[in-house]
């Protein structure tokens, strides 16, 4: 009975292992994204999908006597017409300066209070001991499913009791209530993929749990945080449903405030132009100076 062994040739001939899915499904995009008919349609839908910024900014700095003579797209051909003019007279005194300060007054402790409590909550979640530590998560995860207009009416009468309804912390108040559930879901599995044998080590080493989290998790999780001031930050920027309940004649948003120019001055171009644009802008600037991040903590886990 003879034994039949590989020769070098054979072995040669085997087919190489295939790699990681991660790895071929990158491979795969990089090859697909390569090809010419692809890169065409990505700019055709960048541009299409650019369109109405362009024209909301050419649209702001137009003079408002010309808003009935013609479409923006006619100052592409007449460049003449474009000014600054809106910009100086709406930023220059009034109520549009007073409402974007209240927008980030609004938006800036809202996102760090829900970042801060968020990963607090999620790294006691994921790695601490205590007593009814699932069942409160999963009554934190139900959360994620009550709309928030349910919460509007009562919300409403319990800070119209304690005297804060209709100003700045009240609403900063009703926006961290409804962020935690999904901050603190995040948060807390993105904790989860940290190797256990890190934390071992630290906990060996002396190391208490706050000081764990301040020096070693919570800067691993850097990219899922800045994730989460983004999502954050945008929605709280962005909203009119809980400014329009929640806050008063002093404390209303930019959004609040172009909504009630377009009530009562429905051709007013030289205010609600330049006012939306602006409003567009600081989220446009902060996802930009953050979008490494962001990406980083939207891959977080998908590759191993």
């Amino acid at each position: 009975m003879t034994t039949t062994q590989a020769t070098p040739a054979a072995t040669a001939s085997a087919p190489a292992p295939t790699g990681r899915p991660a790895v071929r499904l990158t491979t795969r995009l990089v090859s697909l994204t390569s090809s010419g008919l692809v890169q065409v349609v990505l700019i055709v839908a960048a541009v299409a999908w650019l369109v109405p910024t362009v024209g909301l900014l050419v649209s702001s700095l137009r003079p408002k006597q010309l808003g009935a003579t013609g479409g923006w797209w006619t100052a592409l051909t007449q460049p003449a017409q474009l000014t600054l003019q809106n910009y100086t007279a709406l930023l220059g005194g009034g109520d549009v300066p007073k409402a974007l300060w209240n927008t980030v007054l609004i938006s800036v402790p809202a996102t760090l209070l829900t970042v801060a409590l968020a990963a607090g909550a999620g790294y006691a979640f994921a790695w601490m001991r205590f007593p009814g530590r699932d069942g409160i998560f999963l009554g934190v995860v139900g959360l994620l499913v009550v709309p928030v207009q349910v919460g509007l009416i009562p919300v409403a009468r319990l800070e119209g009791a304690v005297g804060l309804f209709g100003t700045i912390p009240g609403v900063v108040l009703f926006h961290v209530g409804y962020g935690l559930p999904f901050a603190v879901f995040l948060m807390r599995n993105h904790f989860l993929e940290i190797p256990p044998e890190i934390l071992e080590a630290a906990r060996m080493d002396g190391c208490g749990e706050w000081r764990i989290f301040r020096t070693l998790a919570l800067p691993l999780a850097a990219p899922a945080v800045a994730s989460l001031c983004i999502f954050q930050f945008l929605w709280v920027w962005n909203d009119m449903l809980v400014a329009l309940i929640f806050a008063g004649n002093d404390s209303q948003p930019l959004t609040v405030y172009l909504q009630s120019q377009m009530r009562q001055f429905g051709s007013n171009m030289d205010i609600l132009a330049p006012g939306a644009f602006l409003s567009l802008l600081v989220p446009v600037v902060v996802f930009l100076c953050f979008q490494r991040f962001f990406v980083q903590g939207a891959m977080a886990g998908s590759v191993k």
